[in-house]
């Protein structure tokens, strides 16, 4: 009987360390159900980096859109401006004109004025009468 004990003893050993082995070289290699929790994680951590990329990429149109709003804004009050000041440049180039015309006209005046106190005959004085 110890004989057969020892048999199923070292019948039980290597049955033991069969199972260890098989254990062993499960644990190496990774199951199939660890390779695709692994692969979903991963893509789960790639679709939530592309997300807030997304996200980003809006906020970013987000402001870019305003930026452009803001620019037409300006522009049209820029234009309106300009507008204004061509209105205002034009008003004061025809003043200026006008101004220059009378001028003109004055200098005119003056020069006949002076011209006809010079061509008044320069006379001795006049006699005192007694």
């Amino acid at each position: 009987m110890t004989a057969s004990v020892n048999v199923f003893n070292a019948a039980g050993w290597l049955c033991a360390l069969a199972l260890l082995a098989c254990g062993v070289a499960q644990a190496q290699t990774p199951a199939p159900v660890e390779d695709r929790g692994r692969a979903l994680q991963q893509g789960q951590y790639r679709a939530g980096i592309a997300h807030r990329d997304l996200e980003q990429a809006r906020f970013d149109a987000k402001l870019a859109e305003q930026d452009v709003l803001n620019a037409r804004d300006a522009n049209a009050v820029a234009q309106k401006e300009a507008a204004l000041r061509k209105s205002n440049l034009e008003k004061a180039e025809k003043s200026l004109a006008a101004a220059r015309t009378r001028l003109q006209a004055a200098q005119r005046a003056y020069d006949d004025a002076v011209n006809a106190v010079d061509a008044v005959p320069r006379s001795a004085p006049a006699e005192k009468k007694q």
